[in-house]
């Protein structure tokens, strides 16, 4: 997160879809407004109205299901249907896989690098174990790529959290495997 001209910028990135991400951003808007309050010392309890900081919601999806290039999720999507609600959380995401988004991706070249080296990934480690998919992608970078100082000198900590962003994904098909396996076995009973 970060604060530009009044506008408190919260942004994420997901590789799985998450419903869920306009309840995350309230409760990590919370935490900052909480933060801000008491670095300004301002009283959250006194008489004068507090100026808080615009706050944006932004999530930055690459996962492998199938999402919209852009898509806004709503904090009252989570409520029964027809509620009438006092709050409301908007949170924009976009699809930054490789070839989605084109417009924007051409606009930040650090984040068409991002979206262009996951793909990388994800296709050499059908050939190869994901990590040598991860450290041939990093040895092979464009010498133009904005990253590639950043990720050659981090090498070891871009691998470890690359890996477990995959691990992840495994993690999760294993998981819904086995609950369909229980599932047709208790069907079966």
């Amino acid at each position: 997160s970060f604060i530009i001209a009044n506008e408190l910028n919260l942004y994420e990135q997901q590789s799985s879809y998450n419903p869920n991400m306009p309840l995350r951003q309230l409760q990590y808007l919370g935490n900052l407004y909480e933060a801000y309050v008491e670095k300004n010392d301002f009283d959250k309890y006194g008489r004068k109205l507090i100026p808080l900081p615009v706050p944006k919601f932004m999530v930055f999806y690459n996962g492998l299901g199938k999402v919209a290039e852009e898509s806004v999720l709503r904090l009252s999507d989570a409520f029964p249907a027809g509620a009438d609600a006092d709050v409301e959380v908007r949170v924009r995401m976009l699809d930054i896989n490789y070839g989605k988004n084109q417009a924007l991706l051409e606009k930040c070249k650090p984040l068409m690098e991002y979206a262009w080296i996951v793909r990388e990934i994800r296709e050499r480690a059908k050939i190869a174990d994901i990590k040598t998919a991860v450290d041939s992608v990093i040895d092979d970078l464009p010498d133009s790529f904005v990253l590639k100082l950043f990720l050659v000198v981090h090498k070891l900590e871009v691998g470890t959290m690359l890996l477990t962003e995959y691990d992840e994904v495994k993690h999760y098909e294993r998981v819904y495997r086995d609950a369909h396996r229980e599932g047709e076995e208790e069907g079966m009973a």
